[in-house]
């Protein structure tokens, strides 16, 4: 008897402390993290939103991401700092335009020609060598780790009032656009401007900015430029854009592994809805969009344009001997495309 009740005691506690882990474990605070982007929220909503909203599900109360739009919690040019003081738990952008203090960082955003369409750059990274050369470059950087790059879109120049029919016409435009492709085009006389990403459609109505250098048809429709633009040169100065996922290296240490990897997983859909959001965009607006007119410069000036961003790639590569390794894949990448010839590149 007394056997079976020191039993019956012991079991009731065991099923008691059973039943009680559950409700302890989700008593726990769920780990919080603030994470903000490059782009303002119109963009927001397709490059990184449905990201956030899926991880946020699937973390099923342990985390939960909060997300911000250009400038809300920092200025876009103090990602990078903020990131890294803990300020921000998480930063979508590219090197450049968060001022990465690394060599490799003018690669990041739009590097003249270095693709022709946005499937070459996930290829870079993943049969190439990139993802190691940006894992090595953050490596040595306190407090940072870089997770993963993708693609965006195309480098056109959309324009308010003077289309651009040949290089003289850029002369003197003053244009928002990130920093890399930016410095490269003010040798035709293009003048970069930075004003906060919020701003950009004011400035172009007051006369403040001439057009953008900064995105594609897709998101120049999306967020409401095409409405103020009348122009669109189809010459592109590249075919992606380069952004990454970065975390602050201890709010990452944190992070259970298997958030980690829901939270890497979730990242490559968003590489995946992006690649499918853009390239379909690009596509349907040039022909449907209806909004601006197409200028280009004639194919015999813009080669001049081509051979002179081999020289700009040179120009970097002797930053570093990591640089030159970027560059130096570049070449062999392009090299290799070529030879394949169409549809890796088309023929003349």
């Amino acid at each position: 008897m007394t056997t079976r009740r020191k039993f019956l005691t012991t079991a009731g506690v065991g099923a008691a402390a059973a039943l009680a882990a559950p409700s302890q474990i989700k008593a726990q605070a769920p780990i919080k993290w603030r994470l903000q982007t490059y782009s303002g929220a119109p963009l927001g909503a397709h490059v990184i939103k449905p990201q956030i909203e899926a991880f946020n599900a699937a973390a099923n109360g342990e985390m939960e991401i909060e997300l911000y739009y250009a400038d809300q919690l920092v200025p876009t040019d103090e990602l990078f700092r903020a990131m890294q003081n803990g300020t921000l738990d998480a930063v979508q952008s590219d090197d450049a335009t968060m001022a990465s203090p690394v060599d490799i960082s003018d690669f990041g955003g739009y590097f003249p020609f270095s693709t022709k369409f946005s499937l070459d750059l996930p290829v870079l990274f993943e049969r190439y060598g990139l993802n190691e050369i940006w894992a090595e470059a953050y490596g040595e950087v306190e407090n940072v780790t870089w997770l993963s790059a993708g693609a965006w879109d195309p480098l056109h120049i959309f324009t308010v009032n003077k289309p651009i029919r040949s290089l003289a016409d850029m002369a003197g435009l003053r244009v928002f656009g990130v920093p890399t492709a930016g410095r490269f085009l003010s040798r035709y006389g293009l003048i970069p401007v930075t004003v906060p990403w919020e701003d950009v459609e004011v400035a172009m109505q007051t006369g403040e900015l001439d057009g953008v250098a900064w995105c594609g048809f897709t998101e120049a429709y999306e967020v409401g430029w095409a409405d103020i633009c009348n122009y669109a040169l189809l010459n592109n100065v590249t075919g992606a854009w380069c952004g990454s996922y970065f975390v602050n290296s201890e709010s990452w240490a944190k992070v259970p592994p298997h958030l980690q990897q829901l939270y890497r997983s979730t990242i490559d859909q968003s590489h995946y809805y992006r690649q499918v959001w853009y390239w379909g965009g690009e596509a349907n607006l040039r022909v449907n969009g209806g909004k601006l007119e197409h200028t280009t410069i004639p194919q015999e000036e813009w080669n001049t344009v081509v051979a002179d961003a081999e020289g700009f790639w040179d120009e970097l590569a002797s930053r570093s001997p990591r640089a030159a390794k970027v560059i130096d894949i570049f070449k062999e990448y392009t090299e290799i495309m070529e030879k394949a010839g169409t549809p890796y590149r088309c023929q003349s």
